[in-house]
């Protein structure tokens, strides 16, 4: 086998392996990674792609606690017997048509072919959409005077690294006065313009891993603030667009194709109309 069909199989095969990843087990029943992936897949209609790493990982937990929840239910319910009831029996009858319909519709909305040549015309023709936003990772300590936060600015004086965000940390979760304060004054990653004025243009004209040196009033009170990470604005590429593409453009042309088909179907079957 030459060098690169070994590479490309050894690539192949480490993805097998990390979808096929077991994330938990649930009464001997084991819940995967790709179990968690193509819910949500489903719960975001194809966005899930598109999201940022520290959001794909609140919602792969989310998936996994939701996933695990539905498996300790169904368990409790076999148990009970409710899946050897008539009620259950029944209610599964009028289910699979449902279903039925259900999976023949997803597989007609994935049999619609989208060229390549108009998946990338698309992402040319509306690049603002795939524009992601430079941001700013900050923490922050609220208080209600300046005195108060300058005292704090001053404790942190000095330090650096590591020693100044476990300071900040641990500051934050003694003095600040905003409901963060238990997060360590954990804001997240924001873009421009999500803040209020003087702490946004102060936050994203800041280093990473720097502290105000003076309070920074808003109509909250004064924040010291601390700039954990800074991500510049970026392109998504068309390789990372193209999934959501895709299925952005079948969900659209699903429609028109359904109707052809059942058109179609409609003038082969044998109907009858009763009065």
């Amino acid at each position: 086998m030459k060098k690169s069909k070994i590479v490309i199989a050894s690539l192949l095969l480490v993805g097998s392996l990390a979808s096929a990843k077991t994330l938990a087990t649930v009464n001997g029943e084991n819940i995967s990674q790709k179990d968690v992936t193509t819910a949500l897949q489903m719960v975001t209609k194809g966005a899930y792609q598109q999201l940022s790493p520290k959001d794909k990982t609140i919602y792969k937990q989310r998936m996994l606690d939701e996933l695990i929840k539905r498996e300790v239910i169904f368990s409790d319910a076999k148990k009970s017997g409710i899946l050897k009831s008539k009620e259950f029996k029944s209610e599964l009858e009028k289910l699979k048509k449902a279903l039925a319909i259900q999976l023949w519709q997803q597989h007609l909305k994935n049999s619609i072919k989208i060229s390549t040549a108009e998946l990338k015309k698309y992402y040319n023709q509306n690049k603002d959409k795939f524009n992601i936003k430079a941001s700013v990772h900050a923490r922050h300590i609220l208080l209600k005077t300046k005195a108060d936060a300058q005292a704090v600015i001053n404790e942190l004086k000095g330090l650096s690294g590591e020693k100044l965000k476990a300071k900040f940390i641990e500051l934050a979760r003694e003095k600040s006065t905003g409901p963060t304060a238990s997060r360590g004054g954990d804001l997240g990653y924001f873009t421009n313009g999500q803040m209020v004025k003087a702490f946004n243009d102060k936050a994203f004209s800041m280093k990473k891993g720097t502290v105000t040196q003076t309070p920074v009033k808003t109509q909250f009170g004064y924040h010291v603030i601390y700039v954990e990470d800074k991500k510049p604005a970026k392109m998504t590429s068309f390789a990372e667009a193209k999934p959501y593409i895709e299925e952005m453009l079948k969900r659209e042309r699903f429609p028109e194709s359904m109707n052809k088909k059942v058109t179609s179907l409609k003038a082969k079957a044998k109907i009858k109309i009763l009065k």
